[in-house]
């Protein structure tokens, strides 16, 4: 466990007999969000000054300089005007989170410092409106009254202070967030109204959305169900100029979109290249005014949701072009062809369904065969079960593209390759890679993978199911019946020269009267046996 899920279990403590999983996680992911600002501007201060970053190794240090800087009318401004210019934003030394913290170690902290600490960022800096609203310091479940509450956020304090957020390799927000849909499924995975995807996946689709589009000066994302935001953000790793990576996405959940707009900022992605939207997806297209194609596209929606499926939506140019609308128990293919309509002509998309959309008739055999009439579907890939949190079910990895010259499809059946975990399924990099290589070479592969035609898919009555197409089935050894019926012949010799040497030990054994009746059977029974 890392430093960082360690500390998180530990302050969850404080919170978990209070609440449920899925509230206690908007509080420590906003503090933890917070904790990161203020961690990333007293660092900046130090670089700031031109002082030397191990003379300044503590937070204590660090603050100090700040205050110091700060008290020199001369140079405040300027400071200041540097810090909104680099990092966006600027926190007063007293609401810093370390200074917060350090009074709740002091049992002076009062909790209306950490509200004003909030409410001060969101009113002066408009990145950051409404991020902080689902850490509601006035519930009651955190304590009938304003010093129990006061008591329960002054040990969370105590607690995330020392994770050490500038250090932590990798994605905090979505690594927290995992960790804690993680730790406690069993109450919150089930019931949380949004998906996360694991790291793992999102490199794998990440790295194939990206194939051929590295060079691109310019480069779009959008994820229009983008959860904590961590699908979009891997798409940097993989292009050679992701500096100038623009991120679009929407997300019907406020809690989760603020989750979403957090991780974006903490990446350091400035407020000019995110566009993002609060609102339902089917319902009403975003974005509508430009631009509103990408370069690649990349999703991971509600698995088999409910929507609208209006009639008047057969107007819609999202869906029009496709005889049929995804059944109104099941939008898998709404949000497909959502997702599809904005995607480039040159771009790539990626998006994660349940197995039930390569297959199911009525509506959807409509839209899937039209999709594969027009070379629409690029590649299907099946993932193992039991890889998301909060669901067992195993997943499909449709890749789709526009503008092809022919209609096959590459099929790869990697349903076994991964690694089994305590809760989850993981993929490993060799997994990832031999899926991502696979899918490069476009190849068929003996139990792997298969490049079919239109015409072998059409023969299939444009069923998608994976095993059509991909066989694994391994033959069984044929049995060597006279290698057996040796065995068995020997085991059998075995056992009478070990029946007959037990039968001359009993018979050598001297008894008393008393004994003579039952060892007259014991023997009658091993002479029976011989």
């Amino acid at each position: 466990m890392t430093e960082l899920n360690t500390r998180l279990f530990s302050a969850a403590d404080n919170l978990r007999s209070k609440m449920d999983a899925s509230e206690y996680k908007n509080y420590l992911l906003g503090l933890i969000f917070y904790k990161y600002l203020s961690d990333r501007l007293l660092e900046k201060v130090v670089e700031i000054a031109d002082e030397p970053q191990e003379e300044y190794n503590t937070k204590e240090k660090q603050t100090q300089l700040y205050i110091d800087l700060l008290a020199d009318e001369d140079i405040k401004d300027d400071l200041i005007e540097t810090l909104v210019d680099t990092l966006g934003y600027d926190i007063e030394p007293n609401y810093l989170f370390n200074v917060l913290a350090n009074e709740a170690t002091l049992n002076t902290f009062q909790l209306n410092d950490l509200n004003k600490a909030f409410i001060d960022l969101s009113t002066k800096y408009d990145q950051f409106n409404g991020l902080f609203d689902d850490v509601d310091l006035t519930s009651k479940k955190l304590g009938s009254d304003d010093q129990q509450r006061n008591i329960t956020i002054s040990e969370v304090l105590k607690k995330l202070n020392h994770i050490d957020l500038l250090g932590h390799d990798g994605d905090v927000i979505g690594d927290a967030y995992e960790f804690l849909i993680g730790q406690f499924a069993s109450e919150a995975g089930k019931k949380a109204g949004e998906f996360y995807t694991p790291h793992a996946i999102s490199v794998m689709m990440a790295r194939i959305a990206a194939m051929g589009q590295e060079d691109k000066k310019l480069f779009s994302v959008y994820d229009p169900t983008m959860g904590s935001g961590s699908l979009m953000l891997n798409i940097r790793n993989y292009i050679n100029h992701p500096e100038s990576v623009k991120y679009h996405g929407q997300e019907l959940n406020t809690t989760t979109f603020n989750l979403a707009k957090m991780n974006l900022l903490l990446h350091g992605v400035n407020k000019e290249d995110m566009r993002l939207s609060n609102g339902d997806t089917l319902n009403k297209d975003w974005p509508t005014d430009e631009p509103y194609t990408f370069d690649s596209v990349l999703m991971n929606p509600p698995y088999s949701a409910k929507w609208s499926s209006d009639a008047t939506f057969m107007d819609d140019s999202r869906f029009n072009r496709y005889g049929k609308l995804a059944p109104k128990s099941k939008a898998d293919f709404a949000f497909l062809l959502h997702g599809y309509y904005h995607l480039k002509d040159s771009g790539t998309m990626a998006i994660v369904l349940p197995h039930g959309v390569l297959f199911r008739g009525a509506a959807e055999d409509v839209i899937r065969k039209k999709l594969l009439e027009d070379g629409s579907i690029y590649a299907v890939i099946g993932m193992p079960a039991n890889l998301f949190f909060g669901t067992s079910i195993p997943t499909t990895v449709i890749i789709l593209k526009k503008d092809r010259t022919t209609r096959d499809v590459l099929f790869i059946d990697a349903s076994s390759e991964f690694t089994k975990g305590k809760n989850q399924n993981k993929l490993n990099k060799e997994n990832i890679d031999k899926v991502v290589e696979t899918y490069k070479e476009r190849q068929s592969v003996e139990k792997y993978a298969h490049v079919a035609t239109f015409e072998e898919i059409k023969e299939n009555d444009f069923n998608l199911n994976i095993p059509r197409y991909v066989d694994t089935f391994e033959e069984e050894e044929p049995v060597d019946m006279a290698a057996i019926g040796s065995t068995i012949k020997d085991i059998r010799k075995e056992k009478a020269e070990l029946e007959s040497s037990l039968y001359g030990m009993i018979s050598s054994l001297e008894f008393d009267e008393e004994n003579a009746e039952w060892m007259k059977g014991v023997l009658e029974v091993f002479s029976r046996g011989k």
